[in-house]
C-alpha cells in the first residue's frame, strides 16, 4: 500500500495527503476531547457533592480546586460576583433585585462559554466524518480515470495496465474511510457525554439561580 501511495498521480496524492492529516488531527481532537471530558465529568462529581453537603464557603473552595467542571465554574463566578457587590453594598446593605438579576444573566454568559470550551474540536469531527469519504471518492474518480488513460494510451486493457490506477482508486477510498469512520465514532461517542454533561450544567444553573433570587433584597 505504501508503495501505491509513494507511486500515485499528482492529484491522488494530494487527496492521500490531506486524509492523513484530517485522521491526525482527527485522532489528536479525539485524545484531547477524551481527556478533557473525562476531567470535567469527575470534578464535577466532587464539586456537586461539596455544593449538597457542604457550606456554600466549602463548596467555593472545592470549587477553586475543579476548574474542569463547568458546574464549579458557574458557581465560582456567581459567588464571586455576589461577594463583589456585597462588599459595595456595605455591612447593612441589601443588594437590590436588579443587582441580583445583573449576577443571574451573568451566570448565563458564563455557561455560554463553558459549553464553547467544551464543544471545541467537535464541529472538525464531524466534518472530517462527513467529508472524508467523499474526498476519498475523488482520488478514487481520479484513479479510475488515469486507469482509462492508461488503456487509450497504450491500446490494451490487460491487469499491467489497468492495475495501477485501480490501486490509486481502491487505496484513495479506503484512506478516506480511515480517516472518516473513528471521527463519526468519536463526533457521536463526545456528543453523548457532552450532552449528559450539559443537561447537568442547566439543572444546575436553574436551581443556583433560584438560589440567588432568594437572596434578602431591597427594592430597586
Amino acid at each position: 500500500m505504501l508503495d501505491y501511495i509513494l507511486g500515485s498521480s499528482p492529484v491522488v496524492s494530494a487527496v492521500l495527503l490531506l486524509l492523513i492529516l484530517a485522521s491526525i488531527s482527527s485522532w489528536a481532537i479525539l485524545v484531547m476531547k477524551f481527556r478533557e471530558l473525562r476531567a470535567a465529568e469527575r470534578d464535577t462529581e466532587q464539586f456537586v457533592e461539596a455544593y449538597l453537603e457542604s457550606p456554600v464557603d466549602t463548596a467555593y473552595e472545592v470549587s477553586r480546586r475543579h476548574g474542569a467542571s463547568p458546574l464549579a465554574t458557574v458557581f465560582r463566578s456567581g459567588y464571586t460576583e455576589l461577594a463583589r457587590l456585597e462588599k459595595m453594598q456595605g455591612a447593612h446593605g441589601q443588594l437590590t433585585r436588579d443587582q441580583v438579576e445583573a449576577v443571574v444573566s451573568r451566570l448565563g454568559w458564563v455557561r455560554g462559554e463553558e459549553m464553547h470550551r467544551l464543544e471545541r474540536g467537535l464541529s472538525f469531527l464531524a466534518t472530517v466524518a462527513s467529508s472524508g469519504p467523499f474526498v476519498g471518492l475523488f482520488g478514487t474518480v481520479v484513479g479510475i480515470m488515469n486507469s482509462f488513460e492508461s488503456i487509450g494510451a497504450s491500446g490494451s486493457a490487460s491487469l499491467a495496465v489497468v492495475a495501477p490506477g485501480i490501486a490509486e482508486a481502491l487505496v484513495a477510498t479506503a484512506v478516506g474511510l480511515f480517516a472518516a469512520i473513528p471521527a463519526a465514532v468519536g463526533y457521536n461517542y463526545s456528543s453523548a457525554r457532552l450532552n449528559r454533561l450539559a443537561a447537568r450544567l442547566e439543572t444546575f444553573c436553574l436551581e443556583f439561580c433560584d438560589q440567588l433570587r432568594r437572596t434578602p433584597v431591597k427594592a430597586a
